[in-house]
């Protein structure tokens, strides 16, 4: 399953989503601070029995809103807590008896810290530190002995997406000496070796959105194609062939951001199914695409959905949760449209520089 971590507010139509809900790497699990005003506590999600439910997880004391949460693949919820201003404490969190039992894992010492999207491997979990000119990666859960530096890269990063199965290769978004922002991979069993994935102009933004590592499929966005604007396109890990910026995915009055891919076309990245969150002035719905079709379809979300919060089966059902006052823990399958029958792509493209395999031990590494 290709999932992220969403940041919402709460909204409309009876739903309560105070912070972030998250979904584990494989859909099992899901994570979110639950309760109202001061009284919030992390509560854990299961996604892949015959109904979901939901685990309370309180403590003794309530969770601040800026407690950040991970599920892990066996359960456990990672949560992330700043306290005295620049000290991110991790605690593992879990279901014991009545109670709920906690495991402190350390600390790091970090001015801006961000939780990285969960692993692959649904095993560690990684956070990333943003200095002036440098961006640490730690591993906060999974290692032997509480975090540890993993690596370290030259430049400013954001964003962070999953290129493998096994939360080894890792792309990043990276500002480098105040130029365009363009994305790397950074491999952490080479001790943090960086090497350039994407590059369409010498000019341009060009940031990776999602990867699919089943197909190849990578979502991206760019101002490659209108300088200043910054476009949802699409390429393939490893092709020689151009990024393409479908038209039907620019929406005038809205934003449109990817959020899920489905999982398991093994090499068929264009019949992969898209899901998009889309942001307009009336509220957030779902956009369900796929790179052989000429269309977005949009589709209306369930009542009471963590807008961008989903995942797609390998069957290519979506699959979106939601809480109302009526159900507190809900599973919604959206029924996808078919697109007709695809006629030979003939896209409007700039002239960009390929793709760029990831990772190549052999090129000279960009660190």
């Amino acid at each position: 399953m290709t999932v992220c971590a969403i940041e919402t507010a709460a909204e409309d139509d009876g739903a309560m989503w105070p912070t972030r809900f998250t979904i584990t790497a494989n859909g099992a699990y899901a994570a979110r601070l639950a309760g109202v005003g001061d009284a919030l506590y992390a509560e854990r999600w299961t996604l892949d029995g015959p109904e979901p439910y939901a685990v309370p997880l309180p403590l003794d004391q309530p969770e601040e809103p800026s407690a950040r949460l991970l599920p892990l693949a066996d359960g456990r919820v990672l949560i992330e807590r700043r306290v005295d201003g620049h000290r991110h404490t991790f605690s593992l969190l879990y279901p014991t008896g009545p109670g709920t039992g906690e495991l402190s894992l350390g600390a790091v010492e970090a001015e801006e810290l961000t939780l990285l999207p969960p692993s692959p491997d649904g095993i560690c979990a990684y956070a990333m530190c943003v200095g002036r000119d440098t961006t640490t990666l730690w591993l906060v859960a999974g290692g032997a002995f509480g975090p540890e530096r993993v690596a370290e890269v030259r430049g400013r990063c954001s964003g962070g997406v999953w290129l493998d199965r096994t939360g080894r290769i890792l792309a990043l978004d990276r500002r480098l000496d105040g130029g365009p922002v363009k994305a790397v991979t950074v491999d952490l069993e080479r001790g943090g070796e960086v090497t350039p994935l994407l590059q369409i102009t010498e000019e341009s933004t060009d940031r990776l959105l999602m990867a699919d590592p089943d197909s190849g499929l990578l979502l991206i966005r760019s101002d490659a194609p209108s300088p200043g604007h910054e476009r949802l396109g699409w390429g393939v890990l490893g092709s020689l062939l151009p990024v393409r910026f479908p038209e039907c995915l620019r929406l005038d009055d809205a934003a449109v951001t990817p959020f899920a891919v489905q999982p398991g076309q093994v090499l068929m990245p264009e019949s992969c199914a898209v899901a998009l969150r889309i942001d307009a002035a009336a509220g957030s719905r779902v956009g369900v695409w796929r790179p052989s079709g000429r269309r977005m379809h949009h589709l209306a979300a369930p009542a009471g959905w963590p807008a961008g919060a989903g995942f797609w089966t390998p069957q290519g059902v979506l699959r979106l949760p939601f809480a109302t006052d009526e159900v507190r823990c809900g599973l919604a399958d959206l029924e996808v449209p078919a697109d007709p029958e695809p006629t030979p792509p003939q896209p409007v493209v700039c002239r960009p520089v390929p793709l760029q395999q990831a990772p190549l031990t052999d090129r000279k590494a960009a660190g």
